[in-house]
């Protein structure tokens, strides 16, 4: 069945972990957001939230729709006061226009319809000041099919389990259309560019065996009965089980954009 994200029993999916430096790295090849105002729209537990603020971000604001997981990323950001968060609509946020120097958005776009698509662009316009610019992480299909291999556990899913690919068909964005509406949105300077995020490390299989059957951050694996999840970690294991070290990847797309003719560093 699909993640309930209003769930108290899956208030912690999304924390539990820091951004890698894999991230961080390529974020400042983008941007540089030192002295920024940062919104972070599905902010989920605060993980990037965080990670906005250590790259020296002047403020972050994080909004999330639900209610659970921003008191999540409430608990997990309580020592870093240049960090807030607060429930709201990422098609209306709720937010002043023209508060933000970057806004960020990881693993949102693909839960929206067309339609959805289009209203949150336009609000993402609303909420950039003058030269801001956006972020938009997300996976595509051809990021989703990227092929299995011993760090990148996630292509093992659908390997096993193909009615998973066709679920993502159904909600994965694909680059022309997101660029295009972006760009009628009124966004500019538009571009893709892909990422190998490493996700985590593990220390051990047992840690990376206990993650995996968690479900923890991976809202695809929702899809799968325990029985058939339990069956899925046997075949990861079977192929990485050996290794001494668990190094996991995902690859993601991150399209930019600027509200005006603002540089977009590295162009």
């Amino acid at each position: 069945m699909t993640i309930d994200f209003h769930a108290e029993k899956n208030q912690l999916s999304y924390t539990g972990r820091t951004a890698d430096d894999s991230w961080s790295q390529r974020i400042l090849s983008l941007v540089n957001p030192v002295g920024k105002n940062v919104v972070d729209i599905g902010c989920g537990g605060g993980i990037y939230s965080k990670a906005w603020s250590g790259l020296g971000a002047a403020s972050v604001t994080g909004i999330d729709f639900s209610q659970v997981m921003v008191e999540a990323a409430r608990e997990q950001c309580a020592d870093d006061p240049k960090i807030s968060f607060a429930q709201g609509d990422a098609r209306e946020t709720g937010l002043p226009s023209q508060c933000a120097d970057i806004v960020f958005a990881r693993a949102l776009i693909h839960h929206f319809p067309e339609q959805d698509l289009q209203k949150f662009f336009k609000e993402v316009i609303r909420l950039l000041a003058p030269g801001g610019i956006c972020l938009i992480q997300d996976r595509t299909m051809d990021d989703v099919k990227m092929p299995a291999s011993p760090t990148h556990f996630r292509g093992y899913f659908f390997t096993q389990y193909p009615r998973l690919l066709t679920i993502e068909q159904t909600r994965r964005p694909d680059d022309t259309a997101v660029q295009n509406t972006m760009k009628l949105a009124g966004l500019e300077l538009v571009n893709k560019t892909t990422l190998w995020e490493t996700r985590r490390e593990y220390a051990s299989w047992s840690e990376l065996e206990t993650d995996l059957l968690s479900r923890k951050g991976r809202s695809i694996l929702h899809e799968l009965t325990d029985a058939e999840l339990k069956d899925l970690v046997h075949t990861i294991h079977d192929h990485v089980a050996r290794q001494e070290k668990w190094n996991e990847q995902d690859c993601w797309s991150i399209w930019i954009g600027s509200a005006t003719c603002g540089t977009i560093k590295g162009k």
